[in-house]
């Protein structure tokens, strides 16, 4: 008998239907059996857990040699994580602590090792150190790897999943997402996870159809499926579908390759608006990966470039030529198009060990010391980076941008520091460009839109970072499954934030755009455009549909859309409103 269909409902994420093989991903721990060993059989438990060891260190090696194979598809910090994972299993504590307390406990050697992993995180926790802390993912990823070996289980990480499988996971860590190749995984389900967290943001910029905060359920039931469909438009993920589902799915995905065909026709067009008015279409970037993509969507330049990539997964800071190389190498790529730097943006739900240190344990992270707030306190990070941002500047037209910034006075000290490390620059005979670079504000928190006059003021250009913003205002974690669904862009508050800064940069003469993940969807875009917003910066992969939208609507609707929804008050009437919207 045909094992029976199943289908259950999540959050699509990233648009886009995949129909391939399904392939569980087992990040978590497996569980650990417990038993008693005579004292004897320690020397035979003891090799058995070495030659675990061994069968994970030739995995890790294969996979550093793969990706070394293959650097434009392998991000540098997946590197380096691989490297720390390999000196942890090379005669570190773990390794030790494991083989000794099999001899003096008399225990196999799963049970051993799950002790010492244990032991290991309570200690890296009680030293209150979010740098030591970091370390605490390392240990179990390592462990979780060798419990596997030993219980001669596969490893089923992303890096191991078969070409053109579909993701099964519980969830996606960000450091996880560095190993997501488009071009081996066809789409992602995850349990956990929402529509404006990492693992949503990633899929979307690879144009990865992806279901996320799908019922817990979907677990006891992928050992049987075969075939997966992930519908990332509906928010659907359905196990070993019938023919009939099967058949309906194909017409569907044909559907869609051919929209995208005629979408790539798109990229060579202007954003220009029905009426005449010209619209500016920058890119995000996460990954330096993504370079060749984005100059093939059409982007007119970088509206977002994160830098955390150059921090994440390395126990030092990325020296100001590093940064240089890291950089400049982006900008002449984009060949005389901008570049939009938003300095260093670690704190609250991303760690990095190199920074670990300037950060203490915080009882909420996400209100702690990060962003601006750390560069500022710890000034040396800043100078760092716009050394290399202002040298990179030689190379073609840049813009840095400065995130979670709440008063003007940040703004000031910023632009102080910017103003002394250019006349440093110029001092020591390094090539410059001719003028300094503009510096720009995120708006992501209340307290930024509610004095954007004032920030207005002191900034050259403002983007709105709809993903905090609306986290901010709403108190809602969009990395939070269980809250998840309520994280609402349409709140009226959020809205009201969004128009005031708006207003704020056109009084004060300066652009204003959107790089928050409400750019990137469709039907966001005549209220956004209605509001005043003139340039987005989104995903490659949403690029060219919303270009699309853009040239399909009027100054005029859109104007008059905005007033619609900015009339009234109720969230639920104001989805109707976006949704019913026709040009």
């Amino acid at each position: 008998m045909p094992t029976q269909e199943r289908i259950f409902s999540g959050i699509g994420v990233s648009h886009g239907i995949a129909i391939a093989p399904a392939y569980l991903v087992q990040l978590e721990r497996p569980k650990v059996p417990e038993r008693r060993i005579d004292p004897a059989d320690a020397p035979a438990e003891q090799k058995r857990f070495e030659l675990a060891v061994a069968r994970v260190r030739q995995e890790l090696s294969e996979l550093k040699a793969k990706l070394e194979d293959k650097p434009e598809t392998a991000a540098e910090e997946v590197t380096l994580l691989l490297d720390a994972h390999l000196a942890m299993i090379s005669g570190s504590r773990l390794v030790r602590g494991a083989l000794k307390r099999i001899a003096d406990e008399g225990i196999n050697a799963e049970w051993a090792l799950d002790r010492v992993m244990r032991e290991l995180a309570d200690q890296f926790r009680a030293l209150k150190d979010n740098y030591i802390a970091t370390r605490i993912d390392d240990v179990e990823a390592v462990g979780n790897r060798l419990l596997r070996a030993l219980l001669d289980l596969p490893y089923l990480s992303l890096d191991s999943v078969p070409l053109g499988g579909v993701v099964l996971a519980r969830e996606i860590s960000p450091a996880d997402t560095a190993l997501i190749d488009p071009r081996r995984i066809a789409g992602i389900a995850t349990i956990h996870g929402g529509a404006a967290g990492h693992t949503a943001v990633v899929a979307r910029s690879l144009g990865l159809p992806a279901v996320l905060g799908v019922d817990p359920a979907m677990l006891e039931h992928t050992a049987h499926a075969h075939l997966a469909i992930v519908d990332g438009i509906e928010g659907k993920l359905i196990l070993n579908p019938s023919d009939a589902t099967r058949v309906a799915y194909e017409k569907r995905l044909d559907d869609l390759k051919k929209d995208r065909e005629a979408l790539k026709e798109i990229a060579a067009l202007p954003a220009v608006l029905k009426d005449g008015g010209d619209v500016i279409l920058r890119a995000n970037l996460e990954l330096p990966r993504e370079i060749e993509a984005i100059k093939s969507s059409g982007a007119r330049g970088i509206g977002l470039f994160r830098t955390e990539f150059m921090f994440m997964n390395r126990s030092t800071l990325p020296s100001e030529e590093e940064q240089f190389e890291a950089i400049s190498g982006i900008v002449k790529q984009m060949q005389g198009e901008s570049v939009t730097f938003r300095t260093l943006d670690i704190g609250g739900d991303k760690l990095a060990k190199s920074v670990g240190e300037y950060l203490a344990e915080a009882a909420n992270p996400a209100l702690g010391l990060r962003a601006i707030r750390l560069s500022l306190k710890e000034p040396h990070l800043l100078r760092t980076q716009y050394r290399a941002m202002l040298r990179a500047g030689a190379f073609g037209p840049v813009r840095i941008l400065l995130p979670m910034v709440t008063t003007a006075h940040e703004v000031e000290q910023a632009r102080r520091m910017l103003n002394e490390c250019w006349q440093d620059l110029k001092k020591e005979g390094k090539k410059l460009p001719d003028t300094l670079p503009p510096l720009g504000t995120m708006i992501e928190i209340p307290a930024a839109a509610l004095s954007a006059d004032s920030l207005a003021a002191v900034s050259d250009f403002f983007a709105l970072g709809t993903n905090d913003l609306v986290q901010y205002t709403v108190a809602i974690d969009r990395g939070n499954d269980q809250v998840a669904a309520l994280y609402n862009p349409l709140n009226p508050a959020v809205l009201r934030l969004m128009e005031f800064s708006i207003e704020a940069g056109k009084r004060a003469g300066i652009p204003v755009s959107i790089c928050g993940e409400m750019g990137a969807d469709p039907k966001y875009t005549a209220l956004l455009l209605g509001l005043g917003i003139r340039e987005f910066s989104v995903g490659f992969a949403s690029l060219p549909r919303i270009k699309q939208r853009i040239r399909s609507l009027s100054l005029e609707k859109s104007e008059e859309h905005a007033r619609h929804v900015m009339n009234q008050y109720d969230p639920a009437r104001i989805i109707a409103v976006v949704n019913q919207f026709r040009p």
